[in-house]
């Protein structure tokens, strides 16, 4: 391939009236060597690029052929320029050169203008198709409107470390946690977050469901080239609930040398999870291997203080005012995830509204009922107990004893802290299940459990561990 430069502005139809009989033959050469290429490299190949090319012009021996994208042409020069020159030079020895350029309405780019033009193509053609194939992104999922706490500042620290940053700071960035605790909202961000600094930066987000339901299609329709081009030319990859690929052996092959292919390119993936890497099910030990490699960031359940944030900070969007001590109410009741509590608030604010009455707390029990339920029944104090006796190694008998050794004491605080903001029994209650206690003991555990978690990277992440395993 030469380095000529090669503008042309004027009308095609005008240019192709010179050396008609060259045209001809040469247009009757093409249409016999594009045969002989469908015959070696089969239908789906021809059909997904080969039938794309063009003939614009033969001039001083010089074949030029077009296709509509640099994308398009960069995979035809590496992949079949060598093929069409070595059929067509059999077809006419004269041929000194075969050109591929890029075609516009009315301009022809060759590669010398290579850089301008891959920007712009960027921009308005490889874009589009992968914007075409990218789920819609959330406009309310952006970083200034997560509420950052303890469970989630590990996450949330690398999401906008790799959403700011122009190489790969860790690949793949690993996001895992249970359902409705942020992850989604993170990934929305960090594209969001992408685009914003860089709209010619080539973004793909969807499901592992979508990502399957694309290579199915490629399948039927016998076009995986294309598929596998689309997938493996992107700068951001972003699969969420990656665990719905779970026991899909070909869907988790191509994943696998996709994520393979991107990796070596240095081009960024970020995957989700309701599990790590190594806990997934039904997935092969090479991928979840893979997985691991970057940053895996856990998404711990919400604490206390992390559900009163949120609901302080959605409160204030709305129109309808929500008391301070209902937020404390709702905080402390629907510990699950950010969905409810948002549901819980929209609800409330949602009857204030039509009805035109404050909300009191008599209120709330009564249109939350099913929440308020569904939160209560998910644990009790038996399975606090016998899960925390398990975690410490100490007898559940021990939960309610007059032993005060630490071994015993520690446990036990912890279990009435759980209590306190798992279950929805009351501080009374809670001390008569602990040895019939009184309610200042609960008290002072719960101050006591919290002032560890906050000095004690290990107990807080022993504590943390006991809330997934109970509300698992």
């Amino acid at each position: 391939m030469d380095g000529n430069f090669l503008v042309y502005l004027g009308n095609r139809d005008d240019k192709m009236t010179k050396n008609t009989t060259n045209l001809s033959e040469i247009q009757a050469q093409w249409v016999t060597v594009r045969g002989k290429i469908r015959q070696k490299i089969g239908d789906a190949q021809f059909t997904s690029w080969i039938k794309m090319l063009t003939l614009e012009d033969y001039e001083d021996h010089k074949v030029t052929l077009s296709v509509p994208s640099s994308f398009i042409r960069t995979r035809i020069i590496e992949q079949y320029l060598d093929i069409i020159k070595s059929y067509w030079y059999v077809q006419n020895l004269k041929i000194n050169d075969i050109k591929i350029i890029v075609t516009t309405k009315n301009q022809v780019v060759d590669n010398k203008t290579k850089i301008n033009e891959e920007n712009n193509t960027k921009n308005k053609g490889q874009n589009d198709v992968f914007k075409s194939i990218s789920s819609d992104l959330d406009n309310r999922f952006t970083f200034s409107n997560f509420i950052v706490g303890k469970p989630n500042e590990l996450a949330f620290a690398a999401a906008r470390r790799v959403a700011e940053s122009e190489d790969v700071p860790f690949n793949p960035l690993f996001l895992y946690g249970g359902v409705g605790l942020g992850k989604t909202h993170l990934m929305h961000s960090i594209a969001h977050e992408i685009k914003k600094r860089n709209p010619l930066r080539r973004v793909i987000y969807m499901s592992a469901e979508k990502f399957m339901y694309h290579f199915i299609k490629a399948l039927r329709f016998k076009n995986t080239v294309a598929f596998k081009e689309q997938f493996r030319n992107v700068d951001v990859l972003m699969i969420d609930d990656v665990q719905f690929i779970s026991g899909k052996e070909s869907t988790q092959e191509e994943f696998f040398h996709t994520f393979n292919a991107l990796i070596d390119q240095r081009k960024q993936l970020i995957i989700s999870a309701d599990k790590s890497p190594q806990d997934l099910e039904g997935i092969e030990e090479r991928m979840r291997s893979r997985l691991g490699w970057g940053l895996v960031a856990d998404i711990h359940p919400l604490t206390y203080e992390l559900r009163l944030g949120i609901l302080q900070a959605k409160e204030e969007k709305l129109s309808t005012r929500i008391s301070a001590t209902i937020l404390e109410f709702l905080a402390h009741k629907i510990t699950s995830n950010v969905r409810e509590l948002e549901g819980a608030l929209n609800r409330l604010s949602a009857f204030s509204s039509l009805v035109g009455r404050d909300i009191n707390l008599d209120m709330v029990q009564d249109l939350l009922k099913d929440l308020l339920k569904s939160s209560q029944k998910k644990v009790n104090i038996e399975e606090i107990q016998k899960k925390v006796s398990q975690h410490f190694n100490v007898k559940v008998s021990d939960m309610s004893s007059a032993r005060r050794s630490r071994t015993v004491a520690r446990p036990r605080q912890v279990a009435m802290y759980l209590s306190k903001n798992l279950t929805s029994r009351s501080l009374p209650e809670i001390g008569r299940r602990f040895g019939n206690r009184d309610h200042t003991t609960v008290i002072h555990a719960v101050r006591k459990v919290e002032e560890l978690m906050n000095k004690d990277a290990g107990f807080d992440e022993d504590v943390q561990l006991l809330i997934r395993m109970l509300e698992s």
